[in-house]
Formats: structure tokens, C-alpha cells, sequence
């Protein structure tokens, strides 16, 4: 054990840690909640459909679509379940390596996409771009970025709950 005293956070670093930490916190659960009423689906399953939906070919591997989502395999084999079971996405495996399992976009999933993102991105907009100046906005990415590279590259590190 070391004997080392912590390197507490200053007033101000402590300011900063609770304003970010409670802004994590309550920003994707007012989008989720958004989502949940208006759509019917949950952040993450809207993630998951968007990320295949942003493919020419509205494909991707499930360990890829896993680390776009930020989440484990596992969550995302169950989510990729409850979205099989609506008729919006299916999985194959990968035709040019068996080990890989790819996730499908169906054109049902596709259309709850093309119906759910309008009001998704006027909320996104409402609660962060437009809250924001242009300037803050880019160092707000630019900071995600470089706490995100800080973090690496594993999913929801230390937590065991998949995300």
C-alpha cells in the first residue's frame, strides 16, 4: 500500500470534476428519456441502428459496431437480440472470416432510423450545440478526444457492467 499522500483535486479541479461528472451523467439520460418517449427505443439501441445505418452498405462487424457504441460484446449481443426480435436488425456470420459475426441493418431498421433521427438531433441540438458557442463546441470535441485517448481503447474500463 503507498504511503504517498493523494494528490486531492484544488477548489477549482474539484468545480470542474462535479460540473463534467453530473453533465455525464444526466446528458445521455435526458436523451435516452427523449428517445424512450418519442421513439420507443433506448439511446443505446438508437446507437446501435445508427451506426448501421451510417454504412454505405448498413453493415458492420460486431466487434466494430461494439467499440463505435462503447460497449462490450455482451451488451451488444443482447441489445442486438431485443432488435432482432423487432425486425430491425439480423446477424450473419462474416463471409470472409467465420470467427466474425456481422450485424445487418434491416430496411425496417433503417426506416425507425430515417423516422427517429430528426427529433433525436433537435434535441442533441437543443441540449448541447445551441447551448454551446462554436468555439466551446470544437473544445468540447477536442477535450472528449483527449480524455477518450487517455482512456484507451477498452470499453467501459474497470466496471464490469458492459457500459
Amino acid at each position: 500500500m503507498s504511503t504517498e499522500e493523494p494528490r486531492w483535486l484544488d477548489a477549482e479541479e474539484q468545480a470542474t470534476w462535479l460540473a463534467m461528472i453530473k453533465m455525464i451523467t444526466r446528458f445521455p439520460a435526458a436523451l435516452d428519456a427523449d428517445l424512450q418517449h418519442h421513439a420507443g427505443v433506448s439511446l443505446f439501441e438508437y446507437q446501435v441502428l445508427a451506426g448501421l445505418s451510417m454504412r454505405p452498405d448498413r453493415t458492420l462487424r460486431m466487434s466494430t459496431l461494439a467499440e463505435f457504441s462503447a460497449c462490450s460484446l455482451s451488451r451488444l449481443s443482447h441489445t442486438a437480440r431485443r432488435l432482432e426480435s423487432k425486425g430491425w436488425l439480423y446477424r450473419i456470420p462474416d463471409p470472409t472470416d467465420g470467427r466474425y459475426t456481422l450485424a445487418v441493418l434491416t430496411d425496417a431498421g433503417w426506416e425507425k432510423v430515417v423516422a427517429t433521427a430528426p427529433g433525436h438531433v433537435a434535441e442533441v441540438r437543443r441540449l448541447l450545440i445551441d447551448a454551446l458557442t462554436k468555439t466551446q463546441y470544437k473544445q468540447l470535441r477536442q477535450i472528449s478526444e483527449r480524455v477518450n485517448d487517455a482512456i484507451g481503447h477498452e470499453p467501459c474500463p474497470g466496471n464490469g457492467n458492459g457500459c
